[in-house]
């Protein structure tokens, strides 16, 4: 047998993962390129022979779940290409203002029509909270109306905790940093009374935004985080923070602070790492995200402990791993019309994105959080003496 197959199956059945094995999250090789591929380039490799049909698992979300718990992975040594690959992060601000769009250019525009197919009616591209809802079967397992409702109500749950931790009251004002399709903006002008400002830099959810909020107390701007100014009673920006690069973490703040009023409050709503590096994911970074990288709760205290107290720190990460599987199950259902203008190597990647991502979710590799924050010597009103 092939020594570089031999290897990569041992590592595996301690993950209790086989190698053409009868089980769902057994990976079963189609060319035996994909050894030698993996052992040389790790995650990208594995990502990368999935796309070219060089294997298929029928739930590589449990796959990928079941190596990150074993550690095994971290026994697969990297190779210089992917060492080189940090350098850059080192060195450059990959997330600077002239780099900035290359995200919403490869990712965000690729077309409105793909992301309404597979999110909610609000197009909530972020992790759904499923509190206080039925604990269901698996979303794979479940009928498309089911899942779909299912998604509904957890992202409008989502929306409505964010507007009652930032304490949403008729007439303040509302910044929202990176606002997507407009969907948060719309949802808290609607339902908490509130004129929201949207800024994003991706031009298609620009103008689906402000066609979306047509009619509500609602601005949507085309502007980068770091030009922002003016003040606003409330802040929030959700699942943009994984987009700005450690080397910009203190600007975001800084930024935060210079425009959140004296009393306000400000969340912020993030993907996070376990631990603090430098480093990005290498399928994900070249794929999906381009220089996306994941922040620490390290990195992101010492970015704001010049503006700002925590108030409130909330871990809802096992969300992410539901809401990724309904994200799925909706995209399958509707690939036979996304398929002809997408692609065949495409599809294979959103599925091998949904279902990695979720896996890491659910090995808690990953966390998703909610911290709330309030300026330095903001007074506490159930504090106050007189």
């Amino acid at each position: 047998m092939d020594t570089s197959r031999q290897f990569l199956a041992n590592l595996l059945a301690e993950a209790g993962v086989q190698v053409d094995g009868g089980a769902p999250w057994d990976l079963r090789v189609k060319d035996d390129r994909l050894f030698r591929e993996v052992l040389l380039k790790k995650n990208l490799g594995l990502g990368e022979g999935y796309m070219l049909g060089w294997w298929d698992c029928e739930r590589v979300d449990e796959l990928i779940c079941r190596v990150l718990k074993s550690g095994t992975a971290d026994r697969v040594r990297g190779c210089w290409r992917l060492i080189v690959r940090l350098v850059p992060t080192l060195l450059v601000n990959l997330q600077s203002l002239s780099r900035a769009r290359i995200v919403a250019r490869r990712h965000y525009d690729l077309g409105n029509d793909l992301f309404q197919a597979f999110l909610d009616s609000y197009l909530q591209y972020s992790c759904a909270y499923f509190k206080g809802m039925a604990c269901e079967p698996d979303p794979l397992q479940l009928t498309a109306d089911q899942v779909s409702r299912d998604l509904e109500t957890a992202q409008q749950s989502k929306m409505r905790l964010i507007c009652e931790k930032l304490e949403l009251k008729p007439g303040e004002t509302l910044l929202d940093i990176g606002c997507g399709w407009g969907g948060l903006a719309r949802f808290a002008a609607e339902n908490y009374g509130c004129t929201v400002t949207g800024v994003n830099i991706s031009r298609r959810q620009i103008d689906f935004a402000r066609e979306f909020c047509k009619g509500l107390p609602v601005e949507i701007s085309e502007a980068d985080y770091r030009l922002l100014h003016g003040s606003y009673d409330k802040i929030v920006s959700v699942g943009m923070f994984e987009h700005v690069g450690y080397k910009n973490y203190r600007t975001f703040m800084e930024t935060a602070a210079r425009c959140l009023a004296p009393d306000g409050l400000f969340l912020l709503h993030t993907i996070g790492s376990n631990a603090t590096s430098p480093d990005i994911d290498p399928w994900i970074s070249k794929y999906i995200f381009p220089n996306g990288v994941l922040p620490s709760i390290a990195q992101i205290s010492r970015a704001a402990e010049k503006w700002f107290t925590v108030e409130d720190l909330h871990n809802f990460g096992p969300d992410y791993d539901r809401t990724l599987l309904c994200w799925l199950r909706k995209f399958r259902d509707a690939w036979p019309d996304l398929q002809q203008r997408y692609g065949q190597r495409f599809g294979r990647m959103w599925e091998y994105y949904l279902q990695s991502c979720a896996g890491c979710f659910r090995a808690r590799d990953i966390q998703l959080w909610q911290i709330v924050f309030t300026k330095i010597g903001r007074d506490q009103p159930c504090c106050r003496l007189t």
